[in-house]
Order: structure tokens, then sequence, then C-alpha cells
């Protein structure tokens, strides 16, 4: 998402972490950022995936402390028999899951969930109509599925007469199975994000359009309340069972006191409330206060809180608060649209030459160490590759592109822009989104990224956008330049490298519209291919091939500082974590 899903994964988490106040039974959490809505088709950022997760959830999850990550089954009675041929995945439903209660059914009264219900949520996934972005994660893999979506492309009003879909079948009441077009080894990892979380067709039909505002969900908590911009408030979801605390984990897990509530059913908070909170000083001294049982560090306050050392202030660890340091998996950058007339790809080699020379000019010019050093107290370090470090596919080699004032003035002359200027003299003007309107931080960056530019000659407008708007945009290809950040949805590079696959552009998750028939090509050749070092080494092969396009300057990869109170217990950090809300608690305090 996307930003984790970045979608999405995704670039919330550039401005986001956790933050929220407890008691024995409940918990405030506050976030920031502009949240659409319930509807898990429209998943693709962190923080609809982490709201969406709480009411919704899927066939399967990862195990909440086992490293490295694994899937377990969650509304699927037991992981998938597979066809020999890889082409089959069938699912056999837990029995006796419950919808909740809710006007949508017939006398109010929630029914069973069943396999037709995943038909149903999956199929909604792929509907044209509804503009998901992802609908990555089957169009080009489920058997029937590019047809289908073809079809509802041409004939958007249509509700009969397309084409044979076979490729989500309900064999019967409790038996799913998913045929594919071809191997899907990624199939299981994506059947955990918040797009394949089941919904059911009544909740749809009933609330139509305002059907994001009224979630219907087997997930472990229910919405209560939502004010836009302002609260949620969420209770335990009556209906929610067959879920336990987990009995084990990996080494060093039950002296941590991770496994203190082995075997207790979950959820095990009562209800979470969320304000949302913009400022980080507000942040700052509610935490101090111990009205939140977490904090990330702003840069702004980070000497006060954190050591030379890169440790807690004695101050804050005589309070018994927690520091956790983290990478997210995740890399920065500013993406160019590979469709615009002045930065993208041309059919014609002598211009498409000189607008590649200006993508690099622009990468070349941003002093990313300085960044790092000044923006964020160095807990961002300069990317040098697509994939962050710990992904198969990543390698440390240099990143060709990185900040040399000189080289970028001259591959801006060799781009048709000596001095920023054009053949006739007209200065160079280019204009970049990014997420953040009223934020101070994000302003701070905008400036940063501005002077930069204009050290070369290059006139840079930034327009900073509510959240809401700048995915909008991303989503239409309403961009020239655009600040953006992918957080990994599965630990798998090919989740990264759909970004650049020529048939996801624009609507879908290829933001930059990037096209390369080398790139496809080997794309289509290492999705239904499994973990090997062949796959590896085809992987390495496409980042270079991206790399030299540049349809994105590499900026940061974040390394997250988050503090907890000594009352907050069971978090693990976890690089998906948005399922993990049910396994948190808090002691008396």
């Amino acid at each position: 998402m996307n930003l984790r899903f970045a979608s999405a994964a995704s670039l919330l988490a550039a401005f986001l972490w956790l933050a929220g106040v407890a008691s024995a039974e409940s918990i405030l959490h506050g976030v920031g950022g502009d949240f659409k809505g319930f509807d898990p088709v429209d998943s693709g950022d962190v923080e609809s995936a982490d709201q969406i997760s709480r009411v919704y959830e899927g066939l399967v999850e990862y195990h909440y402390l086992d490293r490295p990550y694994h899937v377990i089954p969650r509304l699927a009675a037991a992981l998938p028999e597979i066809a020999p041929d890889g082409l089959t995945y069938t699912f056999r439903i837990r029995r006796g899951v419950r919808f909740p209660d809710d006007p949508c059914f017939p006398g109010g009264k929630g029914r069973e969930l069943t396999a037709q219900d995943f038909v149903d949520s999956f199929q909604r996934v792929l509907d044209p109509r509804l503009q998901s972005q992802g609908d990555w994660i089957f169009v080009n893999h489920v058997r029937g599925a590019k047809a289908w979506v073809e079809h509802l492309n041409q004939n958007p009003s249509a509700t009969t007469n397309a084409p044979v879909f076979d490729g989500f079948i309900a064999t019967d009441r409790y038996t799913l199975e998913i045929r594919l077009a071809q191997p899907y080894p990624q199939l299981l990892w994506v059947l955990t994000m918040p797009y394949a979380f089941v919904v059911p067709r009544e909740a749809v039909e009933y609330y139509g359009k305002d059907f994001r505002n009224h979630p219907v969900g087997t997930g472990p908590y229910r919405l209560v309340k939502w004010r836009r911009n302002y609260r949620i408030e969420f209770e335990r979801n009556p209906f929610f069972s067959g879920q336990t605390y987990p009995t084990s984990g990996e080494a060093g897990d039950r002296e941590a006191g991770l496994l203190a509530d082995a075997g207790r059913p979950l959820p095990l908070l009562d209800r979470i409330i969320e304000y949302d909170i913009r400022e980080f000083y507000t942040t700052w001294q509610m935490f101090l206060g111990g009205q939140l049982f977490s904090s990330g560090v702003n840069k702004d306050y980070f000497e006060k809180v954190i050591t030379p050392e890169l440790g807690l202030t004695p101050a804050l660890t005589a309070r018994g608060i927690q520091l956790i340091k983290a990478p997210s998996l995740s890399t920065y950058y500013i993406g160019f649209n590979m469709l615009d007339p002045v930065v993208g790809q041309s059919t014609d080699p002598a211009v498409n030459d000189r607008h590649r020379k200006l993508r690099q000019a622009f990468a070349a010019a941003i002093d990313v160490k300085k960044y790092c050093e000044v923006l964020t107290n160095n807990r961002n370090t300069p990317a040098n590759s697509l994939l962050p470090p710990g992904v198969a596919g990543y390698t440390d080699a240099p990143y060709p592109y990185a900040f040399n004032r000189e080289r970028a003035k001259q591959l801006l002359a060799e781009a048709g822009y000596p001095a920023g200027k054009d053949a006739k003299g007209n200065p160079l003007r280019l204009t970049m989104i990014m997420p953040g309107a009223g934020s101070t931080d994000a302003r701070q960056a905008a400036d940063f990224y501005v002077e930069q530019l204009r050290a070369i000659g290059v006139e840079l407008e930034v327009q900073q956008l509510t959240f809401a708007e700048y995915l909008r945009r991303q989503h239409e290809g309403e961009t020239q330049t655009f600040f953006a950040g992918w957080v990994i949805d599965y630990p798998d590079a090919q989740n990264f490298l759909q970004l650049f696959y020529g048939p996801n552009k624009c609507p879908g998750v290829n933001s930059s519209n990037y096209q390369n028939p080398e790139f496809d090509r080997l794309y289509e050749k290492i999705v239904s291919m499994n973990d090997s070092p062949e796959r590896t080494a085809i992987y390495e092969q496409m980042v270079q091939l991206v790399i030299a396009d540049t349809p994105w300057a590499l900026m940061t990869y974040p390394l997250g500082y988050g503090l907890f109170q000594p009352w907050f217990k069971n978090y693990k950090h976890h690089a998906f974590p948005y399922a993990n809300w049910k396994y948190y608690n808090v002691s008396p305090h």
C-alpha cells in the first residue's frame, strides 16, 4: 500500500509514527494524516491499511512473533491445498465465523461468513469502476481476470454478458478455489494485505457510496463513531472469536515479556480511541504527561531525547520509557511522471536521452546526506538502490546519481538547459507535489528541495497537499514530479519491482508511468519464479535497468525511532503491522 501498501503502499510514513493513551481496558491512539475510509479496495496507504485492519480480516495473516515472517491461517481453517502445477489453491473456510449485527442484514442480524463472500470481495478489488490501486494483486495472475476487467472497462455499466470469470470459485459453502493463469509464488503474501480482506455484499449494497463510512467486518474491533479529521472510536467486536495470543515465538521473546499473555483470547483491549494530532508539540506534551502510549521523535526534539550515542536520555530511561529503533523496509524517492512532456520518456531517441539526463541532473542536485543530517538527525540514510537493505536483490553498489552539483550542472546542460535555461533563455520550471499540508516538517523538506534545485538554476515549485488529494493526483497521473515513499507490502522484491511494470501504469501502482520493454520481459519472467539465486540475480539486473532510466531520484532509507510507555505491553516491531492491534495490551497504571 502502498505507503505500506504504499500502498501501498505509500508515503504517509514519512510523517507518521504511532501514538496513543491507555487505561487498563482501553487505549487512545493519536494519528496524523487524511484517512479516506474503511473500504478495503481503497487501502493503499499506511493509515488506511492500519484502520481497516481493525475491522476487517482475510484468509491468512502473519504470525505475530515468529521471524523470519511466515503466513498462518486466519479465516481459512488451514493453509491451502496447492495443486501440483501450482495453478489452483483450495482454501477451506472456518465455520462459525460471523459478520456482526448491522442494519444491512435482514432483521439487523449478522450472518455466517461463506466462501462466496471472498469471491465477491476479490471481484470488487478487480472492478475497474471502483478504481482500486490493489487490482495488481490479482489482475495479471488470476485466470480470466484480465479479460473480465477489460470487458468492464469497455462496458462500464455492464452487469451481464461479461466473460466467464472462473478465477475465484466457491465450490461449496465453505470451500474457495483460486485458479491462476500461471504460478504466482507471492499469492499467500498478497492475501495478507487489506486489499484481500472480506466484506459482506449486503453492506456494499445497503450503504452504496457511503459504504466506506460503515465498515461491517469479522475483525477484532468494530467502529463506534468516526468524526473526520478529529476522532475515531472502536470497541471490541463481540462476534470475534477463535483466536488466541501466540504461545510461542523466537528466542528471547519470553524473556522480553512477549509471551505473558500466551493463550489468552483476542483482542486484549476493549476499546481504541484515536485523535487526529497534527502537531508534534501536542503529541510530545501528551506523551510526557503519560496520556499517549507512544511517541516518535521529531527532529527538533531529537537532541533532548536521544544521546550522542543514539540511546535514550537518563531522564526518560528512569521513567521506564523504552526506545525501539527499527528499519521500515522502505525507500523514499522523488518520482517523475514519464508521460510528462518535459521530464518524461519520448519515442524520439534524442529527446528521450535529453529528458533522461534532466532526471539524472535532478537526482545529482540533491545533497541527500545533508538532508539526512539537517532534517532527520541522521535517522535516515541515503538510498543507493530501489530496494531497501534486507530484501533479496538489494546490493551495496553506489548510486550513480548521488549528490554532485557540478555533475548535475553538466547533465542539465546536456539536457538542453545550460544554467537552467532553454535555448530561448527561458528558465526551467518544474512542479513537485508532496503530502503534508500544514505540516512544519513537510514545509522544511519542501524548502530544502527548492534550495537544492535553485543551486543548479532550476526553479522548483512544491505543492503541499492533503494526503487524500495527493493520493488522488498520484493515482490519476496528474503529476510532473512527486515526493513519495514505498513501504514493502511483503518480503519479496517483486513488490517493489511491480511499481515499474508498464501495464501497471496509472491508475495502477506504476505512478511514474515508466515503460521499458526489457524490464517488462524480465518482470513477466520473475513473477512465476520461486525464490532462488537465479531470481535474485534477475532482480539485481532489473534494478540496474530502472536506475539507468531514472524514473526515481533516490532519497533515503528511514530508521524509525519509537518511544513507548512502560505500561504498554506486547509490542514487537513488525514490518507488516496492520493486523497487530489485537495483540497489544496495557498494564494497570
